[in-house]
């Protein structure tokens, strides 16, 4: 599977199928790798890259921090994972894109339209993590997560990570950076050193800027109100992807479909058919 450095780290992708592209955003959390697309949740079940290849390059990718995919120990915001799509875009020489997010994948796709709206041809926003009790357990997981730094220190973290498999989602314990201190030696060595009070820093920044919202978070409902992105919101049904976030998005993207059918009737039949659909008008 190929690899490309982008902005310093190193990411991997894969493109799957024949066709116009669509650029997927992984569902998963701080654990959004490729492979969610086909191994996570009810993206297991639905198929949607086998159901797309035949029409559409799908190009799945490990999000920085996630996978195989590198990091860097620095203030995560929604323009780094910008700056990682646009990267990969460029490296492939695809000029515009459809794009698709799944879960926190939405928020990312989002920001990319505002961003840089002339790359995005058409979005599809599936089950959108969001809504209070989303906002409020992100915050626990980081708070968890520094109190374990403060009692043992970051080469303990270093020493946890590498002893488990579960990342930041299943183990507070184990940070954002999880998964590159797993596959980088240099990264572990560096993460072990950096000054306790300058990381606490970097991680209440980072936790008070990415879930700064009780809806979608990411990107400001005047951006969105502005965008003529044709995008298909799908809506989610549990704590994490309240319907609210779905509604939210629904009120702010002037150019959209909102499909509205409960999770249970998003089958691998119905699901993959209607955004097919969506896909082959834009």
């Amino acid at each position: 599977m190929p690899y490309v450095d982008i902005d310093g780290i190193r990411t991997r992708y894969e493109t799957v199928g024949d066709g116009p592209p669509i650029l997927m955003f992984s569902p998963g959390g701080f654990d959004s790798s490729l492979d969610n697309w086909t191994h996570f949740g009810r993206y297991r079940d639905l198929g949607f890259v086998d159901a797309f290849k035949h029409r559409y390059t799908c190009v799945v990718f490990d999000r920085r921090e996630s996978g195989q995919s590198s990091g860097r120990v620095e203030r995560l915001d929604w323009p780094v994972y910008v700056t990682q799509a646009l990267g990969l875009l460029d490296h492939l020489g695809i000029e515009q894109a459809h794009t698709m997010g799944g879960c926190v994948g939405c928020s990312t796709a989002a920001a990319l339209a505002v961003a840089a709206p002339d790359r995005v041809r058409s979005m599809v926003l599936f089950s959108p993590a969001g809504g209070p009790r989303y906002r409020q357990a992100q915050h626990r997981r980081f708070v968890q997560h520094l109190a374990y730094v403060a009692e043992h220190g970051l080469p303990a973290v270093v020493d946890l990570a590498r002893s488990t498999t579960a990342g930041f989602s299943k183990d507070p314990r184990v940070g954002p950076w999880a998964a590159p201190l797993r596959t980088d030696e240099a990264f572990a060595k560096e993460y072990a050193t950096i000054d306790p009070v300058r990381y606490d820093l970097i991680v209440t920044a980072t936790v008070r800027g990415l879930f700064d919202r009780d809806t979608v978070p990411g990107v400001e409902a005047e951006d969105l109100m502005a965008l003529e992105v044709p995008a298909l919101i799908v809506p989610g049904q549990d704590v994490s992807h309240a319907p609210s976030a779905a509604r939210y998005l629904e009120e702010c993207l002037p150019v959209h479909d909102y499909w509205d059918v409960p999770v249970v009737e998003q089958t691998p039949e119905t699901a993959p058919a209607r955004i097919l659909a969506f896909l082959d008008r834009h």
